[in-house]
């Protein structure tokens, strides 16, 4: 329409709140003619020209009319905030008839409002809060948070809820949502306290009960064995053995850093190795007590330093100094026994086996150096201190001894690095050893061939192994009981064939069960080492139980005749100062590698 303007009538309402509302009505075009001259003040408030509908396109003189046009009708409503106030007579005066009106028209409103109070409208990216001091604030809040500020809002609207039982019902929410934090802030504690717990569990009790109930029923046979005679000796023994492997089982692991499980089932075979030899011979097994209690003090004291000291490189030296010091003195002062020159006696310490207490200075020196360094190159001087022991030990004639300590290299070196062609290398270079000792040692031929048919020389040669066989079949499956039997028959009964007088005396199935607490004690090892986070413990552990494992199956298979003798003790029963403290130290190790883990496991549970 380019050569006329539209004109529009403006109406102008109150709405339910009292706020002014304009509407505008297109306005016919015969009354758009009456002229704006004519027109009263009351209708040039009324009407209003929307500005949008303006711009169309026309002459820019038409624009700039309607723009003065439009201005001049607008202008009343801008400025009537700004014209001066009334006197107050003439104010009164004029509001006096139109009261009653309006104050009818807004009763229903007031009503209104006040059942249904004005919302602000709340954008949705935005809640609105209230602070402290009662103003309203907004602040960016969750998508959850929204959508519940969404529903109550509109059950606020719909008057389902009122502000007073509203905030009742916040109220419990937060109060079950607190005491569901704090239950589950219990459990947490309880579980990290459990994961972390050093406390023995029911397992460890019942294995502590009853060896206490096998040591005390065990003495007191020993002490009433002969007819009238009170042995004061065997209950002297009983009042201190039993108490002591309570409270290293069960009180001992609450305070010091020692594993419940290793130690109950290390105090069962020690106190079975006490009461089987006091049964046979009581100085013997009061001798063994008394190794019994320094070796637990030895071991206690072992755990402490592996489980604080961190830096081994001076203490690994000097225990290899030590340990070719101590291979030495069997060549110079050494005694023959058995066809191997490997005991010393001293003034003070009386007769011990040099080899057995260097099995430590193996363990921790291929340790520290297969974990610190992976080549061979690197490997070098724990494997040259390695051979260095075997030269001594062949030199001794001691080859149980250095089979050991060779099979033992092997394993560590094959933990440290997995180089699989260099072990099988090493297990063929052992068997090449095994063939030479074979044919250089006259002692060694005997005994291979005393295990391939010991009837051929009964009387002398194969005498021994003829009477530990006889001792294992006479026993049968439940023994002919504690204390009797022909034990003494076997000339080495309280060393290399402590296993058969167990057999004889308790039976086989215990003796089944005797090689299953080994077991029990390797599994356990492999689980403490498996969780070791430092390659030095995993290696320490494991060169513990690996020579454990060998000497053990060594024994035993030599004496059941599964492969020859190798004159090697067995570890916890047999009799001997030595080689039950270097058994008892090497459990000294394992108990520090896994006070090592627990302190791991603690800083991950509850912090560093």
């Amino acid at each position: 329409m380019p050569g006329k303007l539209p004109v529009y009538k403006a109406r102008v309402k109150r709405d339910a709140d009292g706020a002014l509302k304009a509407s505008y009505k297109k306005k016919p075009e015969g009354a758009a003619k009456t002229g704006g001259a004519a027109k009263t003040a009351k209708t040039a408030k009324e009407e209003r020209v929307n500005p949008l509908f303006l711009w169309e396109e026309e002459p820019a003189a038409r624009r700039a009319a309607a723009r003065r046009t439009n201005a001049a009708r607008l202008k009343p409503d801008d400025s009537k905030e700004k014209k001066p106030a009334k006197p107050a007579a003439k104010t009164a005066a004029k509001a006096q008839p139109k009261a009653s009106k309006p104050e009818a028209r807004k009763e229903p409103a007031k009503a209104a409002a006040e059942k249904k109070p004005a919302q602000k409208k709340v954008s949705p990216a935005k809640s609105v809060y209230k602070s402290e001091d009662g103003r309203a604030k907004r602040k960016t809040a969750p998508a959850g948070k929204r959508e519940m500020d969404k529903k109550q809002e509109t059950a606020r609207r719909t008057g389902r809820i009122r502000p007073a039982e509203e905030a009742g019902r916040e109220k419990q929410r937060r109060d079950r949502r607190s005491l569901r934090n704090e239950k589950k802030k219990k459990a947490m504690f309880r579980d990290r306290k459990l994961a972390v717990s050093r406390s023995p569990g029911f397992a460890v009790t019942v294995i502590a009960l009853l060896t206490a109930a096998f040591e005390a029923l065990g003495m007191l046979l020993a002490a009433s064995g002969t007819p009238g005679v009170l042995d004061t000796r065997a209950l002297t023994i009983l009042c201190a053995i039993v108490p002591l492997g309570l409270a290293t089982s069960v009180l001992l692991p609450r305070f010091l850093p020692v594993e419940p499980l290793l130690m109950s089932l290390t105090n069962f075979l020690c106190g079975l190795g006490v009461v089987i030899l006091y049964t046979v011979s009581p100085e013997r097994g009061a001798r063994q007590a008394a190794f019994y209690a320094v070796g637990l003090v030895l071991m206690l004291i072992i755990s402490g330093i592996v489980s604080r000291i961190r830096r081994w490189k001076g203490l690994t030296v000097l225990s290899m100094l030590l340990g070719i010091g101590a291979l030495v003195l069997p060549l110079a002062f050494g005694e023959w026994q058995g066809g191997a020159k490997n005991w010393v006696t001293l003034p003070l310490l009386g007769s011990f086996q040099p080899s057995e207490l260097v099995k430590l200075s193996i363990v921790l020196t291929l340790a520290y150096y297969f974990s610190a360094h992976r080549t061979v190159l690197q490997m070098m001087p724990a494997i040259l201190f390695a051979g260095a022991c075997l030269v001594l030990l062949m030199l001794q004639r001691d080859l149980g001894t250095a089979l050991i300590y060779y099979l033992t290299t092997l394993v560590l070196f094959y933990a440290a690095c997995g180089n699989v062609p260099l072990t099988v290398l090493g297990l063929g270079g052992g068997a090449g050893a095994a063939v030479m000792g074979y044919r250089m040692f006259a002692h060694v031929k005997v005994r291979v061939a005393m295990w391939r048919n010991p009837w051929s020389d009964p009387l002398d040669k194969g005498y021994q192994i003829i009477q530990a066989l006889l001792a294992i079949g006479s026993g049968g499956l439940f023994g002919v009981g504690l204390g009797q039997g022909t034990p003494d028959m076997i000339p080495a009964y309280h060393n290399d064939f402590i296993f058969a007088v167990i057999c004889e005396q308790m039976g086989l199935v215990f003796g089944f069960l005797t090689i299953a607490v080994y077991l029990l004690i390797i599994m356990r090892g492999v689980t403490i080492i498996s969780r070791t986070r430092r390659s030095f413990d995993m290696l320490l552990g494991c060169g513990v139980l690996a020579m454990l494992a060998i000497q053990t199956f060594m024994i035993v298979g030599g004496v059941v005749k599964m492969i020859p003798l190798t004159g090697v003790t067995m570890p916890f029963l047999s009799y001997g100062g030595s080689s039950l403290l270097s058994c008892l130290a090497m459990m000294g190790i394992l108990h520090g590698v896994s006070a090592r883990v627990q302190e791991d496991l603690e800083d991950d549970v509850f912090g560093a």
